[in-house]
């Protein structure tokens, strides 16, 4: 590749990610819930014409990287058409968990197929048995509407079953936020398109193809630092909420001149309750360790994962058989995934992984029922590891989740709730030559009776040191000042008040 082409190739890769990030700013400004309004619970991406990943914005990881692993299959399940838009959530069929809901829309140039729109977005009423749509569930179908891959507009002409049967479809804000997801996807098809027709789509294709081609270069590249050699982790889950504790993560990570495998033989089975992970959020949480190992310059694309291969065993927690419950594995168990790869890429790179962040999204869904119901959810920033230099940091979201914590005043404004303290958890942070980053504590007080679902981690296991620094302090959850399960659901009382910390981070080296 001469310079001049060099320069082509990264402005196409800068003008794709640019596609994406301005889908992302119009979901975002347009949605009406202020879970996706505030919280920026949502990823935008675009896929070449056989599904492989073209391009993303910096979103949420969870996101990207599942609808990364599910897109090939999804593209090639049924004939397109131009103005086709197909929705879904199903775990077990390119989703993650109920709550995300996926649009995805074909672009064609010249009635030729060339690429797709995808936008994933967090809906907090998907129509569960708790209000939040995050219950402490033993069945999928617990869990809420199952929205198989179905098509909600067919060449441009709107299909009534298919919205009807969507949760809350034209009803309070969820009307608002389908409609702000289909303006993304919309977006996206218009600027992707725009894009084929400047360059011509036999130019356009050699573009893809070279995209990919350089992406993989760099990666193995960078992916070759790891020495050659097996490695392995393990850590565990607290527990299911139905009576399992301890869930064992296994990984072995294996390194060599053709790429990376990581192995997960020697996880847990999967459980009664809703830590199970579809294969795709197991994907996801792998590529992201991976591409942070890789250069920034890096393309978000198809080939940039090339040289890594995934073993996850069929009916294993991190590789689920329908119709496991899957609501946290979504959110906690990927977290955790993340934490075994890192462990044992710290043996490998020793003086680059950082210790473990605090290992939960620290999932709280509220609400009441009824036609004058609410549903309400949030994940709760944390602590994040420290490394060889640098502290880690306090109060931010890590890893899998990219979201934000509802502003107050926002909170306040839409639900019957009042933040009474919102601080950062001084001291929870691990001890050590490089600090762990501190945790927060969030207090709520009820206005009105509501039920109450808590799916949180790190409450019995602390997020783990390294290099001999000290671990993280666990979280906490309290009702009253009573401790709570960290899976609990149940209902509360005008006037009760709920307190969460979360976990900090693990210190790094002795003190």
């Amino acid at each position: 590749m001469d310079a001049h082409d060099s320069i082509e190739l990264g402005l196409f890769a800068s003008r794709v990610a640019a596609i994406c990030e301005e889908m992302g700013a119009l979901l975002g400004r347009v949605a009406l819930s202020p879970n996706i309004r505030d919280r920026k619970d949502y990823s935008c991406a675009l896929f070449d014409r056989h599904g492989g990943l073209l391009g993303q914005a910096t979103h949420i990881p969870v996101h990207l990287g599942s609808m990364a692993q599910a897109m090939t299959a999804l593209a090639a399940s049924r004939t397109w058409s131009d103005g086709d838009v197909l929705v879904l959530n199903d775990p077990f069929n390119g989703g993650t968990h109920l709550p995300d809901i996926t649009l995805v829309a074909p672009v064609f140039a010249d009635d030729e197929l060339c690429g797709f729109s995808a936008n994933r977005a967090h809906h907090a009423d998907i129509g569960a048995d708790a209000p939040g749509s995050m219950p402490v569930s033993t069945r999928l179908e617990e869990e809420g509407v199952l929205i198989p891959p179905s098509l909600l507009f067919r060449a441009g002409e709107r299909q009534a079953a298919t919205w009807r049967a969507l949760p809350g479809g034209g009803a309070r804000g969820a009307g608002g936020d389908f409609d702000a997801q289909l303006g993304a996807c919309q977006l996206g098809v218009g600027r992707l398109r725009a894009l084929v027709m400047e360059a011509g789509l036999a130019a356009f294709q050699a573009r893809v193809d070279a995209l990919n081609d350089y992406a993989e270069r760099v990666a193995r590249a960078a992916l070759a630092d790891i020495p050659a050699g097996e490695y392995t982790f393990s850590d565990v889950l607290d527990d299911d909420g139905a009576g399992t504790r301890a869930i064992t993560i296994a990984v072995r990570i294996r390194a060599g001149e053709g790429g990376v495998e990581v192995d997960f033989d020697g996880t847990s089975a999967q459980v009664s309750g809703n830590l199970n992970c579809p294969l795709a959020v197991t994907a996801a949480a792998v590529v992201y360790v991976l591409r942070c190992l890789m250069p920034a310059q890096v393309p978000s694309c198809a080939g940039a994962f090339r040289a890594v291969r995934l073993v996850a065993p069929e009916g294993s927690v991190v590789n689920a058989r329908a119709p496991a419950a899957v609501a946290a594995g979504n959110v906690e168990t990927s977290t955790r995934i993340v934490d075994v790869v890192c462990g044992a890429l710290a043996q490998a790179l020793p003086g680059r992984i950082p210790a473990a962040s605090q290992g939960s999204m620290n999932n709280l869904a509220m609400g009441r029922a009824g036609a004058d119901g609410w549903d309400y959810y949030e994940t709760l920033a944390g602590g994040h590891g420290a490394g060889p230099g640098w502290d880690g940091l306090s109060a931010r979201h890590s890893h899998m989740t990219n979201t934000l914590n509802t502003p107050v005043e926002v909170l306040e404004r839409h639900y019957p709730l009042r933040v009474r303290r919102y601080a950062q958890r001084q001291g929870s942070g691990g001890g050590g030559q490089w600090h762990g980053g501190d945790g927060l504590v969030r207090e709520y007080e009820f206005l009105d009776d509501a039920q109450l679902s808590i799916i949180s981690e790190r409450r019995l296991h602390a997020p783990w040191g390294l290099a001999g620094g000290q671990p993280g302090q666990p979280g906490e959850n309290r009702l009253d000042g009573e401790q709570l399960p960290g899976k609990t659901s149940r209902g509360v009382r005008r006037g009760q008040v709920l307190t969460v910390c979360t976990p900090g981070g693990g210190g790094y080296g002795p003190e």
